[in-house]
């Protein structure tokens, strides 16, 4: 449970750092307007509370990038510090530099040759991340579809009641877990996870199962070990693209 112990304080914080600008106008948030940086341009942050950011292309963001209840968009070869939302989804084009990505419900779409320096989560969201981009370390949700394609992730992925799917040769550095939910609606009947390590992908640390799930792994994928509630002979091999 340590992940969701560790996600779930990150939320709290994000939440209360984001409910700030709500309640306190003189921090400079424009309250019910949405935020743009031009293309090209400088800034030293952008804020709202009830609108969405965008983020030029090839513009420059030294601060952070936050709303409460809004989208936020960077445009290709942008770079930015920081990007939180509470309510509204995280979406970032080709080529953006950034250090750490958060929303609490939406999703979080990452394009090709992004680099992300730290981490990337959500509580309730599906998170995707595209071709040759990398996240330096954990990566992880509570709900939602969690998809690499050809990426890269240097520290865990993790999720409690989210499919996953690893596809066209990409890489955690670190674990697979899934976690056991919590609290009073956790019913040992309820669906299980699907998780599919897909062709010519690795797993350099084990696939950590506090449940079961319904565990797929190709033939050509490096895996180091599966240990928790299953093993690795529990695990359905798959010859094709996809099972």
């Amino acid at each position: 449970m340590e992940k969701m112990t560790k996600l779930a304080t990150k939320t709290v914080f994000t939440i209360g750092l984001l409910c700030m600008l709500m309640a306190v106008p003189a921090l400079g948030a424009t309250i019910n307007k949405s935020v743009k940086v031009d293309p090209g341009t400088e800034s030293g942050g952008a804020t709202s509370v009830n609108g969405s950011i965008s983020v030029g292309a090839d513009a420059t963001v030294t601060g952070g990038v936050k709303t409460v209840n809004g989208t936020i968009r960077v445009d290709a070869g942008a770079s930015i510090r920081n990007a939180s939302t509470v309510n509204g989804s995280l979406r970032l084009a080709d080529r953006v530099r950034a250090r750490d990505l958060n929303t609490v419900n939406g999703s979080l779409i990452i394009g090709e040759d992004v680099e992300i320096d730290g981490t990337v989560s959500a509580v309730n969201g599906k998170i995707s991340v595209g071709n040759r981009s990398s996240v330096a370390e954990d990566l992880g949700n509570v709900n939602g579809q969690i998809e690499l394609t050809g990426a890269t992730v240097g520290g865990d992925l993790s999720t409690v009641n989210g499919d996953i799917e690893l596809a066209d040769g990409a890489v955690v550095k670190g674990d697979i877990l899934v976690e056991k939910p919590s609290g009073w609606s956790w019913k040992e009947n309820s669906r299980k996870p699907r998780i599919v390590i897909g062709p010519g992908t690795r797993v350099e640390g084990k696939i950590r199962l506090e449940r079961e799930v319904k565990l797929y792994i190709s033939e050509t994928a490096e895996v180091g070990g599966v240990e928790g509630e299953m093993t690795l002979e529990d695990a359905e091999r798959f010859s094709g693209k996809r099972p």
